[in-house]
């Protein structure tokens, strides 16, 4: 498969050049594939960014050049710290330890594998889509900032839900949604790479004055492929993304456009076994 084969190809590039700076825009074309969409497609893959599995690598080479006896301060500068300061900062954070304590005998210490791709046969269970073109608008919404470190977001995203029904929000949003109803909208996806993008809850943009504490966004004119996430929140929708990017993506042809990603969410129980809602992704050719 030219998209698996393309895959491992740019993982081999970045082993090949791990010491070098970071550079999305060689490593993407390798990939035959969007910077966008390349570090999309990664994170969904391995639940990490490309700059946190270049990271982990990193270090865990550097534990490997401790432990032959080369210079700490030798070390840092090989693996892109500014200073040696820097460095044990950021070994102490993965490892536990210190530099030096790393090449005490015993020292526990932690190795981050090289990653590749394999292919999984599945196509037991068919994945049933729709493709929408809808011209720009305007939402408007609770807005919080999401970190993808350790798949954080899976935790974050239902937390910031839980406090919006705190605190009034989403009564307001059900009360004054538009034809969309109540969406999700994952938004600054372009920072991906640094490990965060922003989460709104939102419906589109309706009346106004707007209530203190909203903000307003522009969601840009895109083609969407739309699919249905049957059964509890979260873990139906968490699914579904997870097969979009594992199955679907893969085997159309389409990549992911740099725009929002939207969950567009029906009344009902959120916890019911034949609860719907929808997952649309901005695509191009």
């Amino acid at each position: 498969m030219e998209w698996l084969d393309a895959m491992n190809s740019a993982v081999e590039y970045l082993e090949a050049n791990i010491n070098e700076k970071l550079d999305i825009e060689k490593v993407a074309k390798i990939a035959l594939s969007s910077p966008f969409h390349f570090q999309r497609m990664y994170y969904m893959l391995t639940g990490v960014t490309i700059a946190e599995y270049v990271r982990r690598r990193r270090l865990t080479l550097a534990a490997q050049d401790i432990m032959a006896g080369d210079k700490i301060i030798d070390i840092s500068y090989r693996y892109g710290y500014e200073t040696p300061e820097a460095f044990t900062k950021a070994f102490r954070k993965m490892h536990g330890i210190s530099p030096s304590a790393a090449r005490e005998p015993g020292a526990n210490l932690k190795a981050y594998p090289k990653l590749s791709f394999h292919i999984s046969i599945k196509g037991d269970k068919s994945m049933d889509y729709k493709i929408v073109e809808k011209e720009a608008f305007t939402v408007v919404g609770k807005k919080t900032k999401i970190t993808t470190a350790n798949g954080e977001n899976k935790k974050l995203i239902p937390e910031f839900w839980d406090n919006c029904n705190r605190d009034g929000s989403m009564e307001w949003l059900s009360q004054n949604a538009g034809k969309l109803r109540v969406m999700g909208v994952c938004t600054d996806l372009n920072t991906f790479c640094e490990g965060y993008f922003s989460y709104m809850l939102a419906i589109e943009k309706t009346k106004e004055p707007i209530p203190e504490g909203y903000v307003i966004e522009r969601i840009p004119a895109a083609t969407w492929a739309v699919f249905e996430a049957v059964g509890p929140m979260p873990e139906s929708l968490q699914n579904v993304e997870m097969r979009v990017f594992s199955e679907w993506f893969p085997s159309t042809g389409y990549q992911h456009e740099c725009a929002p990603e939207l969950e567009i969410y029906s009344e009902g129980d959120f916890t019911a076994p034949d609860y719907r809602c929808e997952y649309w992704v901005p695509i191009k050719k």
